[in-house]
């Protein structure tokens, strides 16, 4: 099982948190578009790594256009040398709409276009074939020699590989018909990822005329560990807000459903609109805390992760909403690359 670090977006750090990303073992790392750009890190870590692989987990595709996001994607892939892995995600409608200023409709097979448009951009610049891509979404029939990159750039690597993060299993089955690898939301079990997300992920396969085979599964990471009582429950109260969080989304409701738990959901709903962001927490028992997280000291928690995603996922990275030794995670990591 490959393991993920996370190098942030503070640009004055990336590089060394980078380095020491490499260093301490791990297969790759991530950066998340938050409150920053996700691109602009990753040429940092491309320059003060020769063996990383970086990649977004995720970017916002609907924020951009396939044209814009093949263009950052192909530079970031022949500077880093093959390393970059593309990771998008749809983000829900309200963000789309009211803070990005664009268009929804359809997310589902608006994403399944835009990384076939994205594709066809590339293959017009490897190959010189004329571009003409026409789709419901997105239009693309213009690319002159002056516009197009060189196709030397990517050296034998070729294009980048393409993640796509989802939830639903629309989404999902698009992920396994024209994306390379899926990205488990964090809020996600193994309950959801066993009878809902790898079945619609086979699904895409076939569509596709391909089997999970060589198709990389991100896997559900939430971890909740220190070093005392007291450094977990600690790490359990950081982690019950962030479930809470996105417990309250509309578009999660599913997995809450496949558990019981959907009338949760409502509450969470109701008080986000009301700014309760702490209290939702308190929502959070035990029971969907350890349904949606490892529970435990340092040593029990790659163990756990292994019993539950051993047989399903390639790799994984640890998702802690908290303040936490970073030691503590280079032990997990070795436990988890031995077992």
């Amino acid at each position: 099982m490959k393991v993920d670090g996370n190098i942030g977006t503070d640009l004055a750090n990336v590089a060394a948190n980078a380095k020491r990303t490499e260093a301490e073992g791990y297969s790759g790392a991530w950066t998340a578009e938050t409150a920053h750009d996700p691109f602009l890190p990753l040429l940092l870590a491309a320059e003060h790594t020769s063996e990383l692989e970086i990649g977004t987990s995720i970017a916002v595709a609907f924020a951009r256009s396939p044209m814009t996001t093949a263009n950052t994607a192909w530079d970031l892939q022949a500077y880093s040398k093959g390393r970059f892995v593309l990771g998008l995600g749809s983000q829900i409608k309200p963000h789309i709409e009211k803070r990005f200023s664009m268009e929804w409709s359809k997310p589902a097979a608006r994403m399944r276009e835009f990384v076939l448009a994205m594709r066809a951009i590339w293959n017009t610049w490897e190959t010189g074939e004329k571009l003409e891509f026409r789709g419901e979404f997105y239009r693309h029939t213009l690319m002159t020699p002056f516009f197009a990159p060189d196709p030397e750039d990517l050296g034998d690597f070729g294009t980048p590989k393409v993640f796509l993060a989802g939830v639903g299993p629309l989404m999902t089955e698009v992920a396994g018909e024209v994306c390379d690898g899926f990205i488990c939301h964090g809020f996600t079990t193994e309950k959801f990822l066993r009878e809902v997300t790898i079945p619609a992920l086979e699904r895409g396969r076939a569509k596709a005329g391909k089997t999970l085979e060589g198709f990389e599964i991100v896997g559900p990471s939430f971890v909740v560990t220190g070093n005392t009582d007291e450094e977990i429950e600690k790490a359990a109260i950081g982690t019950r807000q962030q479930i809470a969080f996105y417990g309250s989304t509309p578009a999660y409701r599913p997995v809450l459903d496949a558990h019981g738990w959907g009338g949760l959901q409502d509450e969470l709903n109701t008080m986000s609109k009301q700014g309760e962001w702490e209290k939702m927490g308190t929502l959070i028992d035990d029971e969907i805390l350890n349904t949606f997280a490892v529970v435990g000291e340092p040593e029990q928690v790659a163990p756990e992760l292994s019993r539950r995603y051993g047989d399903v996922i390639q790799r994984i990275s640890f998702y802690a909403p908290y303040a936490s030794d970073p030691e503590r995670w280079a032990k997990v990591m070795a436990d988890l690359r031995a077992a």
